[in-house]
Order: C-alpha cells, then structure tokens, then sequence
C-alpha cells in the first residue's frame, strides 16, 4: 500500500473547517467509512502485508520507541516517525519496515501545525515523549503536562481513533517522599500529564511502564555506570536498598503490549499497569547486577553525601544530565500495583529479568575478553523474589 494511495483515501473523508484566526485546515469526518484504513487490510500479516495500521509514533528515536516500531513494520504497518534533530539519528529505524512503509516527519513539539501534520493520515498514535530531567529549552511540565496534551488535543482534532499514552507506574500527584522535600517532579508532571490526556482524548489507552530493561536501557546500565557507583567498589542507596521494591519489565514485551493494544478495540479507554513478572528488592537487583558482572567484594551502602553533591553538580550540567538527584528520588520509590490490566491481560508471556540480564549486561562484564574455563566463574544465583505484595 503505497504512501500515495493512503493519502488519497484519507483526503477523501476529509472536509474543511475554519481556525480561529481565520485560516483554514483540514479535518477529518469521524463517521466516514473511507478513513476507516483497517478494512483496506491485505496479505498474511507479514512484513510485506499491510495491516490496516498508520501508526504515528512520538518518540520513536528513544530506547522504546525502537522497539514499538519494529514491532508495528513487523506486521505490515505504516509508521510515521515525526523527528528533531539530526536525521541520521533516526535513519536506521527504516530497515524495520517493507520499502516505503516507514516515513520520516521534522517536527517541533511546541509548533502544532508541525504536530498535526505528523498525525493528519494516521489512524493511531503512539506518544512515548517523556522527559526525566530539565534542560535549558525543556522543562518537565513543558514535556511531560502540556507536550502530552497538545498531542492529545490535535489527535482528536484529526480524528485519529486510537492514542496509547506512556506514563510512569509510580506517578502521582503526591508521590512517595525519599529526599526531595515535594517528592519526584518527574512522578508529579507524569500524573499531571495523564489527566492532561483523558481530558483531550478521554479514549485514550494509558501504559504505565515500571523500569524497562533491555539493550540501551536506563535501568541496568543505569546501575553499571560509572558515575552511579563510587570507585571503592561500591553503590549508595536509599537505606541500602532494603526499603524499595521494583517489578521491572523487559522492554519487548512492553512493545509487544502496544501492538496487542492497537488490535483490540476493548483496551480504548482503559489504563494498563506495565510490570514484569517478579518483584525485588532493589538491593537484591543490585546484587544480581554486580555479581553477573564479576565484581568481588562489591558492596551496597547508604547514599552518602558525596553521592548527593555529585547527583547536584551533574544535574546543572544543560546537556547529559541523566544522573540528578531527581532521578536519586525517583529510583528509590517502590512499585506500587494497584490491580489495574496489565500484559499479561493483553496476551503477553512475560520475560524474567533473570533470563535476559546476564545477556544485556556481557558488554559490562569484568574480563570480558578472558577466555574462561568451563565453572570457573559459577552463574549467581537469581534475585529473591518478593512474594505477597
């Protein structure tokens, strides 16, 4: 199904209607059977197929952006991937397409024609925006609360019929209080930013993604990184990590989640708890790391102040500021599960973090290019699970 001919489809369930500043745009009818894409559906459901999904994808350049558009070009679906910056940064996300069905957009979050023209043809959109620490141009409100509901507004503007939101597990107007004296900006502008979405698109489906591990995530590397740990062989958390829980999630199972939830119609509206099978103790996860890692001797200990004035220090910086105390505070929030549907609900097998992190954590490990003998470096045993929460 060529981009042309979608166009056309599209323009023909399309009618004119006046702005505000008397300009003109063009909006699509909700009731009209030639934007209904998904009974152009064709083919097996394979690559070369097209589903019947022209997916928008917010966010596609981020760590699970990827994932969810490779996911979607597996099936035969249409993906736009509205970009900023450097166009080589997201030129590799073609190959997860067939020839012609994965498209690239320049936009800028605040222009909203920018916005609208990256959604106009699109019967889905997928909003993975999301930031984690303020810089110079972007606040976390100016992402997290008014970016996700200008999203929302110009989506049903367009009549787009689908919105999957991310937002965050533990977010809440008032979150857990570790050492910020408001607690997690991040977790506030998150729940904020849901409400900012129901209230623009009451339809829309809310993933609310625990920490999500996988190659180029921010959880185990996170924990890995240099500046995370202090060089005497050890990693400073809040009470030593015995007070916090965590559920992580591997990251294809949570894309494998917002592909179940494009294709079925009963999720439209509903909110979805996005957590992996098991919950630890995050002292217990840290433990697990280290020793797959090779690291002997390690050991975990309270945060101390030198972890606090480096998280500060690191946090002014305007470009890279991944380590801040903001995401000091964040981290040590446990994962609260309400008994919301999850994946599981949405026909998704779940990955064990003990099946996967040895893998995602090799490129990490202590004499990595070491030809061991067989049983001289024994596996660690996996995390102990948490049971009755």
């Amino acid at each position: 199904m060529s981009v042309l001919v979608l166009r056309n489809i599209a323009v023909a369930g399309r009618h004119q209607a006046p702005c505000v500043n008397g300009a003109v745009f063009v909006q699509r009818r909700h009731d009209s059977s030639a934007t209904n894409l998904a009974a152009l559906k064709r083919g097996r459901g394979g690559r070369s197929s097209f589903s019947g999904i022209v997916a928008t994808v917010f966010g596609a350049s981020g760590f699970v952006g990827s994932y969810v558009v490779n996911k979607l070009g597996k099936i035969g679906s249409q993906v736009i991937i509205p970009y900023r910056g450097d166009p080589y940064d997201v030129a590799p996300l073609k190959l997860c397409g067939d020839l012609g069905q994965i498209l690239f957009l320049p936009y800028e979050l605040r222009n909203e024609e920018s916005v609208r023209q990256a959604m106009q043809y699109s019967n889905v959109v997928v909003n993975l925006i999301g930031r984690e620490y303020e810089t110079k141009n972007y606040k976390l409100n100016d992402v997290n609360v008014e970016g996700s509901r200008r999203i929302a507004r110009l989506a049903r503007e367009c009549g787009v019929s689908r919105l999957i939101h991310f937002s965050a597990l533990n977010a809440s107007l008032n979150p857990q209080i570790i050492y910020m004296k408001q607690g997690s900006q991040y977790l506030i502008t998150k729940a904020k930013g849901e409400l900012a979405v129901k209230e623009e698109f009451p339809d829309a489906t809310i993933f609310r993604p625990a920490d999500i591990y996988g190659q180029e995530d921010r959880f185990l590397r996170y924990y890995s990184n240099y500046w995370r740990r202090s060089t005497s062989n050890s990693l400073g958390l809040w009470k030593k990590g015995r007070q916090t829980i965590k559920q992580p999630v591997f990251v294809s199972d949570v894309a494998a989640g917002v592909v179940a939830a494009i294709r079925d119609p009963s999720t439209a509206g509903k909110t979805f708890e996005i957590v992996g099978p098991h919950r630890y103790y995050l002292c217990d996860i840290i433990d697990y790391i280290y020793k797959l890692m090779r690291y002997e001797d390690f050991k975990i200990t309270n945060v101390s102040p030198l972890l606090k004035l480096t998280a500060t220090v690191m946090g002014m910086m305007p470009n890279y500021p991944r380590f801040n105390m903001e995401k000091v505070e964040a981290e040590h929030v446990t994962d609260v599960v309400t008994g919301l549907p999850n994946l599981e609900d949405l026909g998704v097998e779940l990955t064990r973090l003990e099946d996967r992190a040895d893998y995602e954590l090799k490129p990490y490990r202590l004499y990595a290019y070491y030809e061991d003998k067989l049983g001289e470096f024994p596996k660690p045993n996996p995390p102990e699970k948490v049971l009755g929460l």
